[in-house]
C-alpha cells in the first residue's frame, strides 16, 4: 500500500524530533493506516451527530417561540367553531365534541409561565438568538477542534481529564454557534501538549489494537444516534429542508396560516347563519370583531409612503432587495431586539407574508401597534413600489 497517512500530533512532533521509523513490518504499517483512517471517520461522524442534535434543539427553540403562538390559534379556532355548531344543533355528540375542543385549549401548557417560575440566574447579557445550523465557520473550528482535542486521542488519565473539561468549553460554544469563542479556544489549544504512544514506542502496538476496536465501537454508536435523532419530530421536519432549515420555518407558518384562515372562514360561515337556536348575538359579534382584529394586516399598495416598516428576513434576501429606510431585524432576532422597534405603528414586511405574520402576532401580544404587509416583497415589487440592493444593483426579491 502506498502513500502518506494522516499523523497524529505526537507522530508529528516525533518526526520532528527523530528520524523516520523503519517499520519492521507491512502488517503494523497497515494497521496504523486502519487506525488513522478509522479515527477519521469517527471525528468525522461526530461533528456530524453533534451538527445535527444542535439543530435539533435550535430548531425546537425557535419553533416554539414562532409557530407556538399559531398553532395556540388553530386550538382556539377549532374550539369556537365546535362551540357555535353545539350551540346551533343543541347535539348531544356535538356538545361532547365541543367540550373536548375546549378541554384541549384549557389544558395547553404556559410554557412561558413555566420558563418564568424556574430560578433565575443574576441579571446578564441577554444571550444572542441562535440560528438553526452554526455557521461554516463554526463548523470548520469546531471539526479542527474535535480532530486536535477529543479526550480518547490519549491514554493519560490526567491528559484525558483536561481534555474532557476543554471538549465542554468547546461544545458549549458550538451550540451557540460562537465562531469567535471557537477561534479564541483554538488559540488556546495550540500549544496543548500529546500523550498517545509514539509510533517506536514498544506499547504502540496493543495500543493500536485497543484503538482499532474502540474506533469501531464508537462509529457504530455514533451511527445509531444518528438514526434517532434523524427519526425525531423534529429530525423528520427538518429532512424536509436540510439544506435551508431556517426558512422550513417560514413554509410552516404558511400552511399554518392558510389552516387558520380556513377555521376563521368556517367559523364566521357560522355565525352569520340563519337563524339563532339559543346563540348569543352579542358574543357573535364580539367573536368576529376579535378574529378581524387579532391580525392587522393591509396589502402593499395601501402602506404610507413614510411609515415605519420592519423587515423580518434573512441577510441574503435583504441583501437582493429591500425597502429603502426599513429597519431590518430578522425573524429569528425579533424577541431578543424588541426593544429597537420604533414605538409606534409598524407595517412588517418578509417574502411572501408568512414570517412577517408570526411577527405581527407576537408583537400585538407584547401590546405593540403592528400590521402585517400581505404577499410581503413579492406584493411590494408587484404593486410597483421601490426597492433597492445592498450593493447597488437592480434590486430583486429573492
Amino acid at each position: 500500500m502506498t502513500g502518506r497517512i494522516p499523523r497524529t500530533e505526537a507522530q508529528q512532533v516525533s518526526a520532528e524530533s527523530s528520524s523516520p521509523v523503519q517499520w519492521a513490518d507491512q502488517e503494523r504499517w497497515q494497521l496504523e493506516e486502519r487506525v488513522a483512517a478509522a479515527e477519521l471517520a469517527w471525528l468525522t461522524l461526530e461533528v456530524d451527530v453533534e451538527t445535527l442534535r444542535v439543530e435539533i434543539d435550535n430548531f425546537a427553540l425557535i419553533h416554539h417561540q414562532l409557530l407556538g403562538p399559531l398553532y395556540a390559534r388553530l386550538d382556539e379556532l377549532d374550539a369556537l367553531v365546535a362551540e357555535t355548531v353545539a350551540a346551533r344543533t343543541g347535539a348531544s355528540e356535538d356538545l361532547r365534541r365541543a367540550a373536548e375542543a375546549r378541554q384541549r385549549v384549557d389544558e395547553l401548557p404556559d410554557l412561558d409561565a413555566l420558563f418564568d417560575s424556574l430560578p433565575t440566574e443574576p441579571a446578564t447579557e441577554p444571550e444572542p438568538p441562535r440560528r438553526v445550523r452554526p455557521g461554516k465557520e463554526a463548523q470548520r473550528l469546531y471539526r479542527e477542534l474535535a480532530r486536535r482535542a477529543h479526550p480518547d486521542l490519549t491514554t493519560d488519565p490526567a491528559e484525558q481529564e483536561r481534555r474532557v473539561a476543554f471538549i465542554a468549553r468547546v461544545n458549549e460554544a458550538y451550540a451557540h454557534g460562537d465562531a469567535k469563542a471557537l477561534a479564541e479556544l483554538t488559540e488556546e489549544w495550540s500549544t496543548a501538549p500529546e500523550a498517545a504512544p509514539a509510533p517506536e514506542a514498544p506499547d504502540r502496538l496493543d495500543w493500536l489494537n485497543q484503538r482499532l476496536e474502540w474506533l469501531t465501537g464508537k462509529i457504530g454508536r455514533l451511527a445509531t444516534e444518528q438514526v434517532r435523532l434523524e427519526n425525531t419530530p423534529m429530525g423528520e421536519l427538518l429532512r424536509l429542508a436540510p439544506q435551508e432549515p431556517d426558512r422550513l420555518l417560514e413554509e410552516l407558518a404558511d400552511q399554518l396560516l392558510g389552516q387558520a384562515a380556513a377555521k376563521q372562514a368556517e367559523l364566521e360561515r357560522l355565525l352569520a347563519g340563519p337563524g339563532d337556536n339559543g346563540v348569543d348575538h352579542q358574543r357573535t359579534q364580539e367573536t368576529q370583531t376579535m378574529f378581524a382584529q387579532q391580525l392587522p394586516t393591509t396589502d402593499a399598495a395601501s402602506v404610507p409612503a413614510e411609515a415605519p416598516l420592519l423587515d423580518v428576513r434573512e441577510q441574503d434576501e435583504w441583501d437582493a432587495g429591500h425597502v429603502d429606510g426599513a429597519l431590518h431585524i430578522p425573524i429569528g432576532e425579533v424577541i431578543a431586539r424588541i426593544e429597537e422597534l420604533p414605538d409606534e405603528k409598524l407595517y412588517v414586511l418578509c417574502r411572501v407574508g408568512g414570517r412577517s405574520a408570526q411577527v405581527v402576532q407576537y408583537l400585538v401580544a407584547q401590546g405593540r401597534e403592528a400590521v402585517n404587509v400581505d404577499g410581503g416583497m413579492f406584493a411590494w415589487e408587484a404593486a410597483g413600489r421601490p426597492m433597492v440592493s445592498s450593493d447597488g444593483r437592480d434590486a430583486f426579491v429573492l
